[in-house]
């Protein structure tokens, strides 16, 4: 499954939920150098979807606010959880 995030990273509080242009809003605490915020998005991204850190992965955008995100996995069991972040309500 392939999506788009949008990351606040340095935010005062960590999240995954809403949308921002169609994306998935991923807030986290971490500042976006030498790929400590992307870190944190994988690790939000995993718990919030109830899959393991290693099956997130950035796909593009990997400096960029906005990003591709691959998630390895159950399509069918991931589909409601996102569209459930999506629309704010996780």
């Amino acid at each position: 499954m392939e999506f788009w995030v949008h990351v606040r990273a340095g935010s005062r509080h960590a999240g995954v939920g809403g949308s921002f242009g169609g994306a998935l809003v991923v807030r986290v605490c971490e500042p976006a150098e030498r790929g400590r915020a992307n870190e944190a998005v994988r690790r939000a991204l995993a718990r919030a979807l109830g899959v393991h850190r290693a099956d997130v992965a950035i796909l593009s955008g990997h400096t960029a606010r906005r990003k591709r995100i691959g998630v390895t996995g159950d399509v069918e069991g991931l589909a409601p959880r996102l569209a459930s972040l999506l629309d704010g309500r996780a």
